[in-house]
């Protein structure tokens, strides 16, 4: 009875009578974005639409794609995970020093880096749960950790050169053309699609970030379910970092700085709220492929790095701005945003 009672809060969530484009507003914000920046590319610089540059694009996309899939489950479940970038680089160095100092099977070797990442997610999940330690300021203390470890195994020394099979997953094209990194950032998130509509880690995770408390009187079991969260977000952390090491066919223990604030401006740009109960796998992949379409249009244009964080801070408090509206009871949702913007409001 509580089992069926928690599902449907998790369907009455997922599925409120609203209009059809508030209900794909996520997909279709993003997607208007990438359209406006395909037109002014159109006339910028015509490069941007050769297919070489196109799979340029999905490449730098695919780490973040496999980050976004538990990034999504995570924010959704009213959590987050600022350590990511740190268990990839953790990963990357333990499967590293296996292949290069003890001679490990390279496959062995990428297995172990996963489940390096599903012990720091285990840990993640349990200061959350058991100490009671809130989820910023436990995944902020634990990033530390983790490259404080990071940094004790590598000594500051770049491992690099490793076996064919790493580098191939990490800049291998599939016929020459279609990266190989990519497809497996698809195929994680297309898995994630499933596990986020059709099964009790998804739907628990909406209930669990739209209401805890009433998720816990339905009979969810909170704590498992947030342990299994992080363990999955930490696990796909530790596969970021074997697919980073393949790109690079490199790895040292300040790498994935940058990982933790592009996977969540990437997620949150796809119609994921910061205050859970509400995300989209397919939104996700949209964000991650608006970011880095935004960051490639400036390399070609020739424009400073620093151009593109501005850019993607811009993107992104545009995003949340807008989401905020629609999501405002009082405000008419896209409609009545429509007619605020248009001026026929007051």
């Amino acid at each position: 009875m509580a089992i069926a009672a928690s599902a449907s809060v998790g369907r009455a969530n997922r599925r409120r009578e609203v209009p059809w484009i508030e209900r794909y507003i996520n997909i279709l914000g993003p997607l208007v974005m990438i359209l406006t920046l395909c037109l002014v590319m159109a006339f910028a610089d015509p490069r941007f639409f050769r297919v070489q540059n196109i799979m340029i694009i999905l490449q730098d996309a695919s780490i973040y794609m496999v980050l976004a899939m538990g990034m999504t489950l995570v924010i959704t479940g009213r959590g987050i995970d600022l350590s990511i970038g740190s268990v990839a680089a953790l990963a990357a160095v333990v499967m590293a020093m296996l292949i290069k100092d003890v001679g490990v099977n390279v496959y062995v070797a990428m297995l172990i880096a996963v489940l390096v990442g599903l012990a720091c997610g285990f840990m993640n999940g349990f200061v959350i749960t058991k100490l009671r330690v809130p989820d910023l300021i436990a995944t902020l203390s634990m990033d530390l950790v983790f490259r404080g470890f990071a940094l004790v195994l590598a000594a500051g020394v770049v491992l690099a050169r490793f076996p064919d099979p790493l580098v191939w997953l990490g800049r291998g094209r599939v016929f020459e053309v279609v990266p190989v990194a990519a497809i497996v950032g698809i195929t994680v998130l297309v898995i994630g699609f499933v596990i986020y509509r059709y099964t009790p880690l998804g739907r628990y995770a909406v209930a669990i970030g739209g209401n805890t408390e009433a998720a816990v009187l339905t009979g969810i079991d909170v704590t498992r379910h947030k342990m299994f969260q992080y363990m999955l977000m930490g696990g796909l952390a530790g596969l970021a970092g074997v697919m980073l090491t393949g790109r690079l066919n490199a790895i040292q223990a300040t790498a994935g700085m940058g990982l933790t604030l592009h996977t969540i401006a990437a997620v949150v740009v796809g119609g994921t709220t910061l205050f859970g109960g509400r995300g989209s796998m397919a939104g996700s992949l949209v964000g991650v492929l608006l970011l880095s379409m935004v960051v490639n249009a400036l390399v070609l244009l020739r424009l400073d790095f620093f151009w593109q964080q501005v850019a993607a801070g811009v993107i992104i408090i545009t995003s949340v701005a807008f989401y905020a509206a629609l999501q405002d009871p009082g405000k008419g949702g896209v409609s009545g945003l429509v007619r605020r913007l248009g001026g026929g409001a007051r």
